[in-house]
C-alpha cells in the first residue's frame, strides 16, 4: 500500500516584490531538513508566486471606466476593483448584488477574477492579482529544482475556489509542471470488469485541495507544501489548462 503524506513547511518570509522565490524555496527545505526526491510533488500558494512577480495594484491608482462603474453599480462593489476585475477577465459569468464571477483570461471561472485583498499588504487599498503565467511559472521553478538538486517533480500552483452548487473553498490547480494536471481513466476497468467510459481525475486538483488541508488561508503562513507518495508519470507537456472545460461542453450556458 502506497504512503501518501502531506507536509506544510514552516520559516517562509513574508515575500515581496523581486523576492527569489527559487532561493526562498531552497532555504525552506533546508530549514525544515527536507530533501526533496524524485516524484515529489511542491505545492506553491499563488499568492507569494504573484507577490515575488509584483502583481500588487494601489487602488489609488486605478481609474475605473464607465462599464466598470456600471458593474460597480450593480454588485454594489468598488468600482476601482471591478475595474481590475473586468481586465483580467475575458467575461462575466455572473453578477448580482455582492457577487461578480467572471471567466478568467487564464481560462477558469473565478469569483472576482481571483484578485485579493487578504495577506497582502499592511495597507487598506493594496490588492494582488493572479500570476500573470502560473503554468510557466510552475515550470521555471521545476527546472531549478531540476537543475540545482537533480531531481524529478511535480509543481503545483494553487489558489482557492468557490463552487457554482457547492458550499465553501477548495484548493485548485491553476499552475502545474512535471505531471498530469487531467488524467484520463476511461477505457479501465471497474471492480466488476465493466469499461469505465466517462472519468476524467482532476489529477492537478486533487494534489492543490489535499495540500490546502495543511496550508491554511488565513494568519498560519505555510505557503508551501510537499506532498510524496504519489504515483504519476512524469510529464513535460501537461499544463493546468487542460483543467478548464471548453466552452463547447459547459452544460450551464
Amino acid at each position: 500500500m502506497t504512503e501518501l503524506s502531506i507536509k506544510a513547511l514552516s520559516g517562509v518570509p513574508i515575500i515581496k516584490a523581486g523576492d527569489n522565490l527559487n532561493q526562498i524555496i531552497d532555504d525552506a527545505l533546508q530549514q525544515n531538513a527536507v530533501a526533496l526526491q524524485t516524484g515529489d510533488v511542491l505545492v506553491i500558494s499563488s499568492k507569494i508566486v504573484s507577490k515575488a512577480e509584483g502583481r500588487f495594484v494601489d487602488l489609488n491608482t486605478v481609474q475605473p471606466d464607465e462599464r466598470a462603474r456600471e458593474v460597480a453599480e450593480s454588485t454594489g462593489k468598488d468600482p476601482r476593483i471591478v475595474a481590475l476585475v473586468l481586465a483580467e477577465s475575458t467575461g462575466i459569468s455572473r453578477q448580482a448584488r455582492g457577487v461578480l464571477v467572471t471567466q478568467h483570461r487564464l481560462g477558469f471561472i473565478s469569483a472576482n477574477a481571483g484578485i485579493d485583498q487578504s495577506n497582502v499588504k499592511d495597507a487598506p487599498d493594496w490588492v494582488l492579482l493572479l500570476p500573470e503565467d502560473p503554468d510557466a511559472s510552475a515550470s521555471a521553478i521545476r527546472d531549478h529544482i531540476r537543475r540545482a538538486l537533480g531531481v524529478q517533480v511535480g509543481v503545483v500552483i494553487s489558489d482557492s475556489h468557490g463552487r457554482p452548487f457547492r458550499m465553501g473553498n477548495i484548493g485548485v490547480a491553476i499552475g502545474t509542471a512535471g505531471l498530469p494536471s487531467l488524467v484520463d481513466l476511461r477505457g479501465q476497468k471497474d471492480l466488476f470488469g465493466r469499461e469505465l467510459a466517462i472519468s476524467l481525475q482532476g489529477y492537478g486538483d486533487l494534489i492543490a485541495s489535499a495540500a490546502h488541508l495543511v496550508c491554511g488561508e488565513g494568519d498560519e503562513g505555510l505557503p508551501l507544501v510537499l506532498v510524496r507518495g504519489l504515483s504519476y508519470p512524469p510529464t513535460e507537456h501537461s499544463t493546468a489548462r487542460d483543467l478548464n472545460r471548453p466552452p463547447e461542453k459547459d452544460l450551464y450556458r
